[in-house]
């Protein structure tokens, strides 16, 4: 059985990876800077309470970097998820919210070796939960399966 400190970091880079989908969809929505938009997210959103709904607190430095990595590797990510979109298919189709979780999944299929790939694929199957049913979640597993394959071997 996992360590009580095992299980906060799982859920503290749980919300981080939340927090990226959400700050990758504004920023695309709006275009807000990155610094802007990082300092937002650490003052006002994560470990936040919203709505009455208390955040968990988020690993910071972890949402910091996928954020700050699928914004300066954007064109590489993209290719690789469009490499595995089915034919006639491209990210522009897909719904905002799908490409921020695609494309926050596959940099940490590319750039983070550290966290092994089948809690990498089941953290945004669950961040797919919490905007999709179960059929979009299905698609999140198997593209960012097929991605972990071509990247990690």
């Amino acid at each position: 059985m996992p360590s009580q400190t095992a299980r906060n970091r799982t859920r503290a880079r749980a919300a981080a990876r939340l927090g990226a989908v959400q700050a990758l969809y504004q920023r695309e929505m709006e275009g807000t800077p990155l610094p802007t938009l990082l300092h937002e997210f650490h003052q006002h959103r994560l470990g936040a309470v919203i709505e009455d709904v208390e955040f968990i607190d988020a690993d910071i430095d972890f949402f910091d970097d996928i954020v700050r990595g699928v914004d300066a590797r954007r064109e590489e990510i993209d290719a690789a998820v469009e490499g595995k979109l089915s034919a006639g298919w491209s990210l522009e189709r897909l719904d905002k919210p799908m490409r921020q979780i695609l494309r926050a999944g596959t940099y940490e299929l590319m750039a983070r070796a550290d966290v092994p790939t089948g809690a990498v694929i089941t953290q945004y199957v669950d961040v797919a939960h919490a905007f999709y049913d179960r059929r979009e979640a299905g698609f999140v597993n198997g593209l960012l399966d097929a991605v972990a394959k071509a990247v990690r071997g």
